[in-house]
C-alpha cells in the first residue's frame, strides 16, 4: 500500500510544498493539508505502518527524521529542531517514540506532552482547544 492509496496526491504535493523551508514544518497544518484530519482512525494506522519504515511498531526519533520522505519521496528531512518538537507533540508517554495508538491522537487535533515537561495539573491528553494553556 502506497501514501497515495489513502491520501490524494495533489494534497501531498501541495503540504509538502508549503513546508520546503528548514524550520517551517508545523505538523498540524501538514496534517490537516494532507487530509489526515478527515481520515478513519483505521485509515491513520494504515499511513502510521507506511511511516514506521523499520515495521517496529513505533515511530522512533531518526525515522521521525524523514517523514515528509514517507509522504514524497523527494520531500526535505527535517531539522533536528522539528524532529524534536515532533516528536515531543506525538509522544504520549515519554518513551521517545510513538506508538501506532499515541499517533491518531496527534493526527485527528490532538498532541500529547510527555509526562516530563507537563505542567502539574495538566492531563496527558491535550486537545487542540486547550493547546493554548501552553
Amino acid at each position: 500500500m502506497s501514501m497515495t492509496d489513502l491520501l490524494s496526491a495533489e494534497d501531498i504535493k501541495k503540504a509538502v510544498g508549503a513546508f520546503t523551508a528548514v524550520d517551517s514544518f508545523d505538523h498540524k497544518k501538514f496534517f490537516q493539508m494532507v487530509g489526515l484530519k478527515k481520515k478513519s482512525p483505521d485509515d491513520v494506522k494504515k499511513v502510521f505502518h507506511i511511516l514506521d519504515k523499520d515495521k517496529s511498531g513505533f515511530i522512533e526519533e531518526d525515522e521521525l527524521g524523514f517523514i515528509l520522505k514517507g509522504f514524497s519521496p523527494d520531500a526535505r528531512d527535517l531539522s533536528a529542531k522539528e524532529t524534536k518538537t515532533l516528536m515531543a507533540a506525538g509522544d504520549k508517554d515519554g518513551d521517545g517514540k510513538i506508538g501506532v495508538d499515541e499517533e491518531p491522537q496527534r493526527q485527528h487535533g490532538g498532541f500529547c506532552i510527555p509526562h516530563t515537561q507537563r505542567p502539574p495539573g495538566l492531563p496527558l491528553h491535550v486537545t487542540a482547544a486547550q493547546e493554548e494553556y501552553n
